[in-house]
């Protein structure tokens, strides 16, 4: 089973993510929280708890990777929680495809390239 933790469900991939993801089995999505600028350690420490919880319902007594994608110390607080219990995890790997608009926006493009693991 692969569980992805993350902004971006699995229902809106392309094809080659799709197809990556196959090998880790069904794909069962947990959206990723918001998360508050002005919390402090304690409250990642909390949100970290909370969906550790999550992740271990859902996973028990099966085999689990863990796709975690988002805000960055909540991300390394969950990685690090996972890990600690021998649950691999992975980030997604992307080309950044970004045209320049003549009214000065840009339109920003991803493409899924690959999983790479967390260690």
């Amino acid at each position: 089973m692969l569980i992805n933790l993350s902004n971006h469900p699995s229902h809106l991939w392309k094809e080659e993510q799709l197809e990556a993801a196959s090998s880790y089995g069904e794909v069962v999505d947990i959206p990723f929280p918001e998360v508050d600028p002005e919390g402090d350690e304690a409250y990642i420490q909390t949100l970290c708890h909370e969906y550790m919880e999550k992740i271990l319902r859902l996973s028990q007594e099966k085999t689990v990777t863990i796709h975690v994608m988002g805000e960055m110390t909540l991300t390394h607080c969950l990685v690090n929680a996972l890990l600690s219990k021998r649950i691999p995890c992975m980030a997604s790997t992307t080309q950044r495809m970004v045209t320049d608009k003549d009214d000065g926006t840009k339109e920003v493009q991803f493409v899924f390239t690959q999983f790479r693991e967390y260690r």
